[in-house]
């Protein structure tokens, strides 16, 4: 269930062209999705709500690591794929192999552009662009007690060991 929703990158750009074309209105976030938990489930709802189709873009597990650190990902592009894609909220999944998601976002050109509000807006990437088509950049509000680094430690801690 879900994993038609799972599009590579070049078919997912043409979807978005596709259905802004029919004059839908997408949204677009994007992150790493290393351990999901409900701050990340509760900002696909949220980013959903400002749009008619939610597109998650998610780091790859090259990117993951050059970003995280040699230990990440944790969990394989594929599988954190296909359980972003079982959600409700999102419509679509796609994989990027970049560090910076600015490409992505610059083709796609979403009407919204959503990101967790651990980011002030002068570091979401892709604002400025978002912006000058005329469209919005929101920043959703953190939910407290939630990230997967705190996971992660949690559960060093619980085993003694490096994770």
């Amino acid at each position: 269930m879900g994993i038609e929703k799972i599009l590579p990158l070049e078919q997912a750009y043409k979807k978005v062209d596709e259905l802004k074309q029919r004059g839908v209105r997408v949204v677009l976030t994007n992150g790493c999705f290393d351990l999901l938990h409900p701050g990340h489930t509760r900002l696909f709802a949220e980013a959903r709500k400002l749009g008619d189709v939610l597109i998650v873009a998610m780091n790859s597990d090259r990117s993951v690591c050059a970003l995280k650190g040699k230990n990440r990902a944790l969990q394989p592009e594929r599988e954190r794929a296909e359980i972003i894609a079982a959600m409700a909220a999102v419509d679509y999944v796609t994989i990027f192999d970049d560090e910076s998601v600015l490409s992505v976002v610059k083709r796609m050109m979403p009407d919204v552009l959503v990101k967790g509000g651990h980011y002030t807006l002068d570091q979401i990437v892709g604002r400025d662009d978002v912006e000058a088509a005329g469209g919005r950049v929101v920043p959703i509000p953190v939910v407290p007690g939630y990230s997967t680094t705190a996971i992660i430690e949690a559960a060093r801690r619980a085993v003694g060991t490096r994770l």
